[in-house]
């Protein structure tokens, strides 16, 4: 397949000059960035495409070739197999060491920094954890100016070698036999200063600002779950890509449901009468009310599983179940007339012969057992 012609990549004339043959990469390479084009297959392609383009139209020696004979001057000068000899060589290695150490005077481009992962803490209602959500949220970040491109230079101007560290951005320290390398402090490595900064950023070639992002909760999220948002972190220094936004999952605690895992529970009162004669009842859950049957003589702490009204798990498989732990409510504030009946009904109870209570009868059992064991 023929190349693109390296000035029609970056979308520039014959006549650029370095400086924005410069700014016209960074775009480019800003916006063809695999990190920010996660969705995108050819987003890799393209931005290797812009890069091999700058690399030629940048030296020299190679702009001039591709100028007078085309791609088929490059492709000639590098000829078959390994054929540089001593300068190839060093050009290899020193591309290599020279943005490490500072390569033996030689000047390594100026550097780029990825920008900083952020975290965001999202609270949801369990049933938007439960059914996915799209939710808004405002995050405070740093973004790339827009006056300078994030160059951080004014208008009509760039950044230029640091004079620390003559565009390295390491300078050589000497202690005693040994010669230590370290990051240039004017610089802080970046290798570029800038003598008149941009009035908007202040020379930053970033501002802070409060975006407004769409988060899109997928069903079945829990406490601790985190959704990754490629490129929406903190913009890149020295036209570096963005960070990452990791938003964090934290559901709020629910008035009826307790989750673990895919499972629901919850407890659900009953009357005296409907726990001693048995009925049905109206059970809640997140997608509507269900019929409980209650059998007769059912207990306080009796659990009912209803199958597949839980969570779909977030990471798949089956859908968790409810479960329904009942508790039987003693009735209060009686009138005089219905403390007689249930007097009445207790003697009847303890009268008939019966053990009505088996719980109650075990204990006492149980109890009288223990005092004969110990002598009392």
């Amino acid at each position: 397949m023929a190349k693109r012609d390296y000035y029609e990549v970056l979308g520039v004339s014959r006549e650029v000059s370095a400086v924005d043959l410069k700014k016209a990469y960074r775009r480019l390479a800003m916006k063809h960035h695999p990190d920010r084009n996660q969705d995108d297959d050819t987003a890799e392609g393209q931005f290797k495409e812009v890069k091999e383009a700058y690399e030629v139209l940048s030296n020299a020696d190679k702009r001039a070739r591709y100028d007078r004979y085309g791609h088929a001057g490059l492709e000639q000068s590098a000829g078959p197999g390994f054929t540089g000899g001593a300068d190839a060589f060093s050009d290899m290695f020193g591309d290599v060491f020279g943005d490490i150490f500072g390569g033996g005077g030689r000047r390594s481009r100026s550097q780029v920094f990825r920008g900083a992962d952020l975290r965001y803490s999202l609270e949801l209602d369990l049933e938007q954890a439960v059914a996915g959500a799209t939710v808004t949220i405002s995050v405070p970040t740093m973004v790339e100016c827009e006056i300078c491109h994030g160059t951080g230079a004014a208008e009509g101007s760039s950044p230029v070698d640091c004079d620390t560290c003559g565009g390295v951005g390491q300078v050589r320290m000497q202690q005693g036999f040994f010669s230590v390398q370290q990051t240039c402090p004017n610089c802080r490595g970046s290798g570029k200063t800038i003598k008149d900064p941009c009035e908007g950023c202040s020379g930053q070639g970033r501002v802070r600002e409060t975006r407004k992002l769409e988060v899109n909760v997928p069903a079945g999220v829990d406490s601790g779950d985190r959704i990754r948002l490629g490129g929406q972190g903190e913009a890149g220094r020295s036209g570096g890509p963005a960070g990452d936004l990791y938003v964090e999952i934290h559901v709020r605690t629910h008035a009826i449901f307790e989750r673990e895992g895919a499972d629901l529970a919850c407890e659900v009162p009953i009357s005296f009468t409907t726990a001693a004669l048995g009925g049905s009842i109206e059970v809640p859950t997140l997608t509507g009310h269900v019929t409980l049957k209650i059998p007769a003589g059912t207990q306080t702490g009796k659990v009912f599983r209803l199958r597949g009204k839980g969570v779909k798990p977030v990471r798949g498989g089956p859908v968790g179940e409810l479960y329904c732990r009942t508790t039987v409510e003693t009735p209060v504030h009686l009138s005089e007339g219905q403390k007689k009946l249930l007097a009445e009904l207790d003697d009847s109870l303890r009268g008939g012969g019966k053990r009505h209570s088996p719980k109650e009868s075990g204990w006492l059992d149980s109890v009288k057992n223990f005092f004969e064991n110990i002598g009392i």
